[in-house]
């Protein structure tokens, strides 16, 4: 009896779950999908990006709908956005920004059939799927770069939020600029704020008031490059290659793909094959790059980024492999080993080398 007992369950089961998976598949022309954007569209940058991944996935499947909303606050207001999309039968969300992640949560329990991806985030559920990309490769890449080329060996580093992803880039971009000019160092100024093209011009004059020469950011419009193109001074974008905002000045920037996840989420969604995941590429995926090199980075420091690419596309290193020192001069990764995943996921500390503090 009990083995009679466990072929049927066994049975149920798998009927269960085919009947499941027929409920998820959504065809291609019946499929809406929404996007919730923390900047306009126009922003140059992180939005900007998106949407252009948005518009790749939409000429893959040209039947589907897609639409977005964009300069939704990280808040409650979110949800009003997605609540909307739910009611006007969207069955695929995507929540673009860190902020979205407990208001993501929410509206994906009241909403079992419909499909959430979350940006940068860390929750899932049973419909509620994550995605981000392994930047601070790029970020390190582009450090190489900074560090050979300044010459005052100050380097100012224009942050939106004090949180891991932010803390992560910096920390990546540092030890790149590091490898190359141990003397150099990096400072920080918090902008608290994804897009604000006013304070993120003004931190970029405050650092070359202080003798930076080179400056990075992380933040989503072009001020910083046009700030830095103004200041003759040498500057890493973000997000999109930048260097129609700084034609002169413009070394490089860590840029990103959006469109092959969106790509590969509506796939699955379409053929119902979906499941909720934790998608983090990088380098060897091609979701995050470096943006062509402007005029005035020499031969020899393109070939030796190339060759620290190689290594990391290959599996044979990663960026925040010990022996690693915190700014204070401790120990915090020891020789021989290297962070996982969650480590660099949760990271709240600053490596030796940056100048700044992380906000309580």
């Amino acid at each position: 009896m009990k083995k009679l007992l466990l072929c049927v369950l066994s049975v149920i089961l798998v009927l269960s779950a085919g009947m499941a998976l027929a409920m998820t598949a959504v065809p291609e022309d019946e499929l809406s999908a929404g996007f919730v954007y923390v900047g306009p569209v126009g922003d140059g940058g992180w939005t900007f990006m998106h949407d252009q991944g948005r518009l790749e996935m939409q000429e893959m499947y040209p039947k589907m709908n897609s639409s977005f909303v964009e300069s939704v606050p990280e808040g409650p207001d979110s949800t009003r956005v997605m609540e909307t999309f739910v009611r006007k039968g969207f069955k695929l969300i995507f929540a673009t920004s860190f902020g979205y992640m407990d208001f993501v949560e929410e509206v994906a329990q009241k909403n079992p059939d419909v499909t959430f991806m979350h940006c940068s985030g860390y929750k899932k559920t049973d419909n509620v799927g994550v995605y981000f990309g392994r930047m601070y490769q790029a970020r390190y890449l582009s450090g190489l770069v900074a560090g050979k080329m300044t010459r005052t060996n100050i380097i100012g580093y224009v942050a939106a939020q004090p949180i891991p992803e932010v803390i992560r880039g910096i920390n990546a971009f540092t030890l790149g600029v590091r490898n190359v000019n141990p003397e150099a160092k990096v400072k920080v100024i918090w902008l608290f704020s994804w897009f604000d093209p006013g304070k993120e011009k003004e931190a970029t004059k405050a650092f070359v008031d202080a003798g930076a020469d080179v400056i990075a950011m992380h933040a989503d419009s072009g001020a910083a490059p046009q700030a830095a193109e103004e200041a003759g001074v040498y500057v890493v974008g973000y997000n999109n290659d930048m260097s129609h905002y700084a034609p002169t000045k413009h070394l490089t920037a860590p840029v990103w793909d959006w469109g092959m996840i969106y790509q590969y989420v509506a796939g699955h969604v379409i053929d119902g094959t979906w499941k909720s995941e934790d998608i983090w590429w990088g380098l060897k995926e091609g979701l995050v790059g470096l943006a062509p090199f402007g005029k005035d980075v020499p031969a020899d420091t393109k070939t030796l980024v190339e060759t620290e690419k190689n290594k990391i596309v290959n599996g044979e290193w990663d960026v925040f492999s010990g022996p690693l020192k915190d700014q204070n001069g401790k120990v915090m990764i020891v020789e021989g080993t290297s962070m996982t995943d969650q480590e660099m996921l949760s990271m709240n500390w600053f490596v030796e080398g940056v100048e700044g503090e992380i906000p309580k």
